[in-house]
């Protein structure tokens, strides 16, 4: 049976959630990809093409099977989609003079459609490079921003949309408000999807692909790893699955010991936990790339599995490897079809893709985001330390302590201080690369520091015009403390992974944890909170980051607004320990920064 809803995937970091929102609507919705022939998709009341990472005038760029805008069947296009319905109906698509990355302010000029209901002026979420110049012929303008002309078309005649911003992610106010009038108002669909029954259809899909085999996961202490586990627990039983928790020398301040103490009460015996700290420092030695940790750690956590799994299995039984992978950490990896990677998770390097490939890797949450993951953590039973427990990264501390093989300056921009003149501040490019997404694609590029007084609304200002300006700059960070003027004495020193900073690191996000938990009223705005260590220096030591960001799924984020004189006070403590010298506040959005900084 058809889905009521298709969304044709033209490899955008968001197509997975467009399909979650809709099903959040109560409609069925199923991803297809972009190229799907006509005759397969006629059955459907509505069809939606995604963003994706390409741009439409590009020879080789995707296309959908252009019948498809003959169905008389509603299309929304969204962002790349948008581009594409535009620039076949007749209308050009160029590269834009300004890029779009974050928040913007959506001016609606019919509030009917789509837009009924919508207000005046909305608060969107960009993330595009290209621009459609002008509307095609037959298509209304419904909605424009200062730096977008044509951000949003209709053609009710033809049932054809198109909107340059994203409304299925949260941060889009009335994103829920135009994905339900598309498929109420013009797909007329009913009513058929049920989310609470996906736990029941999972064990059922864990009992077909393991089919009397054993099951052998790594477990991290996060709700991921955690509910899979307990799914495969309830699907085959305990005596058929075995977890495995690694201590690699980069987890949290006592977090195996509290995970150890969790386990015990769940009554998941079935865990064992080993120490492999010393592994994973000696492959990680003098390693500062980003992309090149990330791998040397999945592969690690790849052969330390491929023991275990060796033991196991010389006791004549046949397992396979579960993990609890989930849709982000699939999509940005690049291993959906026409996605652009924009980072290497651990649990997709590739030796687990050809696990994956053989059918000898079980993965039941890899359709799910974040939220939904801790839906099924509920009604699982798992306590809400683990549900509820902030995200952290399966590489650890490891991505989170910046390396830098070499001493480079932070150095004045022309352009960079053109962008911020009129704000009273200055600005300085750092010669640190961070990871980003832009236009559904990776960027690695330069930091912009920041200092001197200004409002949190000012700030967000300042690092939209920095990363829509400037394309080399992705991420911007406001200096908390020390208070100083001098803005000549900063440098980026040489730094790799040793323990004394790994521990360095490891004191200031306990401090910080304490720190939050101490104010409740503030943390509850708070979806996740890295704390990074950086080796910019005023030749005292190293900077703290500290990343606070909003969200709901991990694909789009705001940086949390935390009151400066807060900030303040947490960086007092911070800088009592030895070896910090400064500390920074990330005030980039996702996109155009990724919420960790490699």
């Amino acid at each position: 049976m058809t889905a009521q809803i298709i969304v044709l995937n033209a490899g955008g970091q968001y197509c997975h959630l467009i399909a979650r929102r809709i099903r959040g609507l109560g409609v069925s919705a199923e991803i297809r990809d972009l190229e799907t022939p006509v005759d397969e998709v006629r059955g459907a009341k509505g069809i939606i093409i995604s963003g994706g990472p390409s741009s439409v005038y590009e020879e080789d760029s995707p296309k959908p099977d252009p019948k498809i805008f003959d169905l008389r069947i509603p299309v929304l296009g969204i962002c790349y989609g948008h581009q594409l319905i535009a620039q076949y109906l007749g209308a050009k698509v160029n590269r834009g003079t300004v890029r779009e990355y974050g928040v913007a302010e959506l001016r609606v000029k019919r509030a009917k459609g789509i837009f009924a209901g919508v207000g005046n002026i909305e608060k969107v979420w960009m993330s595009h490079a290209d621009t459609v110049i002008e509307p095609p012929p037959g298509f209304e303008v419904i909605g424009e921003t200062d730096d977008c002309a044509v951000a949003a078309v209709a053609n009710p005649q033809k049932r054809l949309y198109g909107v340059q911003f994203h409304p299925e992610v949260a941060h889009t106010n009335c994103g829920g408000r135009v994905l339900k009038n598309f498929i109420s108002t013009e797909c007329h669909c009913e009513l058929d999807w049920d989310p609470s029954a996906a736990v029941d259809r999972i064990i059922q899909e864990i009992r077909t692909k393991v089919r009397g085999r054993n099951v052998f996961f790594l477990i991290s202490g996060g709700v991921d790893s955690t509910a899979a586990f307990k799914l495969c627990v309830n699907a085959l039983g305990k005596e058929k699955v075995v977890g495995l928790y690694v201590d690699t020398g980069f987890m949290r301040k006592n977090e195996t010991k509290d995970m150890e103490g969790i386990f015990r009460r769940l009554g998941l015996d079935n865990i064992r936990f080993v120490d492999e700290s010393q592994k994973f420092f000696d492959a990680l030695e003098r390693v500062y790339d980003p992309e090149e940790k990330r791998v040397k750690i999945g592969e690690l956590f790849y052969h330390i599995q491929a023991e275990m799994l060796r033991v196991l299995r010389n006791s004549g039984a046949e397992w396979i490897l579960g993990q609890g992978t989930i849709y982000p950490d699939t999509i940005e990896t690049g291993h959906s079809r026409k996605a652009a990677k924009i980072k290497t998770h651990h649990n997709r390097v590739d030796l687990m893709k050809n696990l994956l490939d053989a059918h000898s890797l079980l993965e039941p949450l890899s359709e799910f985001y974040k939220d939904e993951v801790r839906e099924i953590g509920s009604k699982l039973g798992l306590p809400d330390e683990i549900v509820w427990k902030q995200p952290f990264p399966g590489p650890g501390l490891t991505i989170r302590c910046l390396c830098s093989p070499s001493w480079r300056e932070v150095n004045e921009d022309e352009h960079l201080t053109a962008v911020i003149s009129h704000y009273g501040i200055w600005a300085k490019r750092a010669g640190l690369r961070t990871v980003g997404v832009q236009g559904d694609s990776r960027t690695y590029a330069n930091l912009a520091l920041v200092g001197g007084e200004a409002t949190l609304s000012t700030l967000e200002e300042v690092s939209t015009q920095i990363t829509n300006a400037i394309e080399s700059i992705n991420r911007v960070a406001y200096i908390v403390a020390p208070r100083v003027d001098n803005r000549d004495s900063w440098n980026i020193q040489p730094g790799f992974l040793t323990q004394e900073r790994v521990d360095l690191l490891r004191e200031a996000d306990s401090i910080v944890q304490s720190f939050m938990r101490s104010h409740p009223e503030m943390s509850r705005n708070i979806w996740q909170f890295p704390v990074i260590l950086a080796p910019i220096t005023r030749g005292r030591g190293e900077s703290v980051v500290l990343r606070p960001v909003s969200s709901k799924d991990g694909m789009t984020a705001e940086f949390t607004k935390i009151p400066l004189e807060l900030l303040q006070a947490l960086s007092r403590e911070l800088l009592q320990r030895r070896g910090v010298d400064c500390v920074v506040y990330d005030i980039t959005n996702k996109p155009p920064g990724t919420i960790e900084w490699e």
